[in-house]
């Protein structure tokens, strides 16, 4: 059910700009804290440090504090005043096994690990809110501030939905931000409807008849089958889905055989398999089925096929996508926000949650220059002057939509 948000002409917003000025007045400290959490960065499930960090702030600020749901989450619940309405604000909190090469004073400490997707400026941003609305936020309603562990890859957000989030938690909408290197510092990009891809993960086994290289006929060689899957996966997308709809099969590992002259009695491929629309992923997931077991019967070998489905589209519901760019045009004004930005082949979990309820999943430019560097790279580092400008917005917003101006 669609969240009622009643709209107004988005301008900027003086009570917006005295946000901002007041979390450009504390950043140094929040800074500081993103600093820290990147120095001891804790991948998917793992995140004990941070999680006690947050939880120690936020139980100090006066929220109460639930942890322990998917494993490290940290939840915190500010009520005010007599209203209604119920608001949910997402940060992720693990990193990624990633060695870290910036050179930054403040660099991983944990060899092969690193904060290589800003999950520690997420949480940093929504700590600098959750103060800021704790000691002096206008609003009347519940305000459920969630860091969420194992983004990448783990599902920390599904794993967070089955243990009960959302009975214990219950939200009106859900809001979270991403930053986006290759986008000007600061910049607002909203999108509504479908935003992010699926990601399925398939494993293909092509089980074979070894033997001598040099006598081919007395096998049945699952590499030559392999290439032509590969091939064969693309048609797929070039011929079974719909042009005008986002689709992607990519094979990423073909791993078989050790030697030039021995044919292997199997070779595996390993898939990453995106979509923009339910449909669409459905149809590559038959389709998959089909066209592998049609190749490997033409070249008589057995195939076995693990298909894992993985993160869902995100979809970014009408009236809460609207709420929320409107909030980033009062905060930043117009010339400064992108009010329909270019969906993202990309996964993120947080579709889980949007699956459940209504909200939105917006990005922050990270930088165009130096901040420019891509996630999951070795030189990634998210940009502090980011702090601020997230804070900011999490404030206005909470203070809009539980009605505190």
């Amino acid at each position: 059910m669609q969240t009622h948000i009643p709209m107004q002409h988005p301008t900027m917003s003086a009570t917006a700009e005295r946000h901002l000025h007041r979390m450009r007045g504390q950043a140094d400290e929040f800074i500081a804290i993103r600093h820290r959490i990147h120095q001891h960065p804790e991948l998917a499930f793992e995140e004990f440090q941070t999680s006690d960090l947050v939880a120690e702030r936020l139980q100090a600020w006066g929220y109460r504090v639930e942890r322990g749901l998917g494993g490290t989450g940290v939840v915190a619940q500010l009520r005010r005043g007599a209203g209604a309405r119920r608001l949910g604000l997402r940060a992720d909190m693990d990193a990624l096994p990633i060695e870290e090469k910036t050179g930054l004073h403040y660099a991983s400490r944990r060899s092969g690990v690193m904060h290589a997707c800003g999950h520690d400026g997420h949480t940093a941003m929504l700590l600098a809110a959750a103060r800021q609305l704790a000691q002096d936020g206008q609003f009347s309603g519940t305000l459920n501030l969630i860091f969420q562990p194992a983004e990448e890859g783990g599902g920390g957000a599904r794993r967070m939905i089955e243990e009960g989030l959302f009975e214990q938690f219950p939200c009106d909408a859900v809001f979270a931000m991403h930053n986006m290197p290759g986008v000007a510092q600061g910049r607002l990009i909203f999108r509504e409807g479908p935003t992010m891809a699926s990601s399925d993960y398939v494993t293909i086994t092509l089980h074979g008849i070894g033997g001598h290289g040099a006598e081919p006929h007395r096998s049945a060689d699952p590499i030559v089958a392999a290439a032509s899957t590969v091939m064969a996966l693309q048609t797929i997308v070039s011929r079974n889905a719909n042009p005008m709809e986002m689709a992607i099969i990519t094979v990423g590992a073909l791993n078989a055989g050790k030697a030039n002259n021995v044919i292997p009695d199997r070779a595996v491929l390993e898939l990453t398999v995106r979509a923009l629309t339910a449909g669409t992923r459905q149809l590559l997931e038959r389709r998959i089925h089909s066209v592998v077991a049609a190749q490997a019967e033409s070249f008589g070998v057995r195939a076995e096929v693990d298909y894992r489905r993985g993160y869902p589209v995100l979809v970014n519901t009408p009236a809460e996508t609207a709420f929320a760019r409107e909030v980033g045009i009062e905060l930043v004004g117009a010339a400064n926000v992108e009010v329909e930005g270019p969906a993202i082949t990309a996964s993120e979990d947080f579709a889980f949650m949007l699956e459940e309820l209504p909200g939105c999943y917006l990005m922050i430019g990270n930088g165009d220059g130096e901040g420019g560097c891509a996630v999951h790279n070795p030189g990634y580092d998210f940009n502090d002057a980011n702090v601020a400008i997230g804070a900011a917005y999490w404030v206005h917003l909470t203070e809009k939509f539980l009605g505190g101006e």
